[in-house]
């Protein structure tokens, strides 16, 4: 859970890097190019299939150690320094499952199109590619879509900022004077990631909306 939720974080921080592109006042050129370049990329294919995998491996070990812990009444963790617990911790699982229901209709709106090509073509400087931005720009013109997405930000900020202190000290690297920068490190992560996810659909839905 720990090894897997540590790179499921990284992830987080690259995919948000990229998808700022969208921000672009370029009419999706950016974004476009970069998604070609990552579908493309024989290595970042490579990472992409790795990244599900640790995904839906991070999530059966979750609902796996939930059912576990949940029969024998312990608590949600193996390494448990105290019996004192938050909202956050006794609801992991659940936020995790919302999460991963995010994650399959997320990889159906835009991945899943994208292979079957629901997504029209665009050329750039003479290379054809997939119009993935204007894909985007369609599904954030749904409000109920964006106050979903909205949504579930909010519950990957709950899950990372307990998963990140967690993933660190169930990995047993606990000390009286680097957890406290560990906490401060996971709870500014846990706001500033989602709330940049955020930030992009509803920027397309009062800037961009296509209807």
């Amino acid at each position: 859970m720990s090894l897997t939720g540590l790179f499921l974080i990284l992830f987080l921080t690259i995919h948000l890097i990229g998808n700022f592109q969208l921000l672009a006042n370029d009419g999706g050129k950016a974004f476009n190019q970069y998604a070609a370049f990552m579908g493309h990329n024989p290595l970042i294919q490579i990472v992409s299939i790795s990244n599900l995998f640790f995904i839906f491996l991070h999530a059966f070990m979750g609902i796996f150690l939930w059912r576990k812990n949940k029969s024998a009444r312990g608590s949600q963790y193996a390494v448990k320094t105290t019996a004192n617990t938050t909202f956050t911790s006794r609801n992991m699982a659940w936020f995790g499952i919302i999460m991963l229901a995010f994650i399959l209709i997320h990889l159906y709106q835009y991945w899943f199109k994208m292979k079957l090509g629901f997504s029209e073509g665009v050329i750039y400087d003479g290379v054809e590619m997939a119009d993935l931005y204007a894909l985007v720009a369609a599904t954030f013109s749904s409000l109920p879509f964006v106050i979903f997405y909205v949504v579930s930000m909010i519950v990957i900020g709950l899950h990372l900022h307990h998963g990140f202190q967690s993933a660190f000290q169930s990995l047993g690297l606990n000390h009286k004077k680097y957890t406290p920068i560990i906490k401060g490190l996971g709870t500014a992560y846990s706001i500033l990631i989602p709330l940049g996810f955020a930030i992009i659909p509803v920027f397309f839905f009062l800037f961009r909306n296509v209807n």
